[in-house]
């Protein structure tokens, strides 16, 4: 943890969190002061070799105050009251320590130098802080020698970004909405580990690298002001959700799952069309790929496939790894020149032929969509030695 070779000691760790995508979404808040959510959600973690971001936290003596974050090389405010409240918690806890063991260095009253960098668009539908924040509580905590346990960091890492607590555990992962007025009990919660259904995939069609028209912070608080759909959502329709997707991935029953998905999906959407003014995350491309995902189970005769989208237009579509052909086949007929083919699963997908009736969707995927991202469930953060800051404390190049 301590540089090596500098006048003041350079205290380092650093950790690497997955993006979640879910498949419950969270949306809206009753709190939002502690960032408590109106319904509880559901998602999946997926294999940080293709999306995660990666985090050095450092304090040292010789840094100069205030703390720092640099992100995709470029500096970043920390001064916002959700990144404070992360920091104040964990540099709380680390003080506790050591007001127990005096002999511990004082890193809590040392100012922090944080590098972080993303393996995918920032800001572009893509849950980038929910990784961020993740990676962003997991390396403090390393730093400062923590014990609390994931679900217990999912408390503080909540309060910077809501779906980050989610991004704390590996596999399939709920976010508990809570009752406390405290926020106490509106944490993460491990549903399955990756080990428990392994054959999850993921492919993820990216249609915009823009940064969103409208943030999910602002979309969401719009809607529970205006949405008359959205009382009947939080209240009735993901409370029943919530039940069926943990008894779908309890049994690992593809079909089961995918039909909550995107239902859940499109009365998410469905919430943000009854916004005022409506907010429209989706687009053209968006749909496109909801037709193709509608076309592909039924000629299949069974469902095969399920779309989510997030507050983005980027398509997420669920596959299990023995259908990745029938599924992944025809959209790299379709897109097989986008960047993303290249990599261990891509090279292994065949080119499928476009059945008549996708023509049309498929030409409109390949005119809006940039990139393709094939993935997998994966696990949770982990603690790696490939450190952003140097043992001078500056940031590595």
């Amino acid at each position: 943890m301590e540089a090596a070779g500098a006048e003041k000691p350079i205290y380092r760790a650093s950790t690497t969190a997955p993006v979640n995508i879910a498949v419950i979404k969270y949306w809206g808040k009753r709190d939002p002061k502690l960032n408590l959510p109106t319904n509880s959600s559901l998602s999946v973690s997926l294999d940080q070799a293709d999306l995660r971001t990666h985090t050095t936290a450092s304090c040292s003596s010789s840094y100069s105050s205030p703390d720092t974050l640099t992100l995709n090389s470029k500096p970043e405010s920390l001064e916002g009251a959700r990144p404070q409240a992360c920091l104040s918690s964990l540099r709380a806890l680390r003080s506790e320590l050591e007001e127990k063991d005096p002999s511990l260095p004082k890193l809590s009253t040392l100012p922090l130098r944080i590098v972080s960098s993303n393996n995918f668009p920032t800001a572009a539908g893509l849950a980038s802080s929910a990784a961020g924040f993740a990676a962003l509580i997991r390396a403090i905590a390393d730093l400062y020698e923590l014990p609390q346990d994931p679900t217990t960091l999912s408390l503080i890492a909540r309060q910077g970004s809501g779906s980050a607590c989610r991004s704390l555990l590996g596999g399939y992962v709920a976010w508990d909405h809570g009752t406390e007025a405290d926020g106490s009990d509106s944490k993460a919660r491990l549903v399955a580990p990756k080990s428990h259904w392994p054959s999850m995939r993921a492919l993820i069609l990216v249609a915009s690298h823009e940064k969103k028209d409208v943030s999910s912070t602002a979309g969401m608080q719009t809607t529970v002001q205006t949405s008359q759909l959205f009382k009947t959502r939080a209240e009735v329709v993901v409370p029943a959700a919530m039940e069926a997707m943990e008894k779908a991935i309890a049994e690992k029953d593809f079909e089961s799952f995918a039909k909550v998905t995107m239902r859940d999906s499109d009365s998410f959407h469905a919430t943000c069309l009854d916004t005022t003014p409506p907010i429209f995350y989706m687009n053209d491309t968006s749909r496109a790929a909801i037709r193709a995902v509608e076309n592909l189970n039924k000629r299949a005769g069974k469902i095969i496939a399920a779309y989510t989208f997030d507050a983005g237009p980027n398509a997420v579509i669920y596959y299990l790894h023995e259908n990745r052909e029938a599924v992944v086949g025809p959209f790299k007929r379709a897109l097989g020149e986008k960047e993303g083919w290249l990599g261990q699963q891509g090279a292994a997908i065949g080119y499928a032929e476009i059945a008549q009736e996708d023509e049309i969707v498929m030409a409109k995927l390949k005119s809006g969509v940039s990139r393709v991202i094939l993935t997998g469930v994966g696990e949770g953060p982990v603690s790696v030695q490939e450190h952003l800051v140097d043992e001078q404390g500056n940031p590595a190049d």
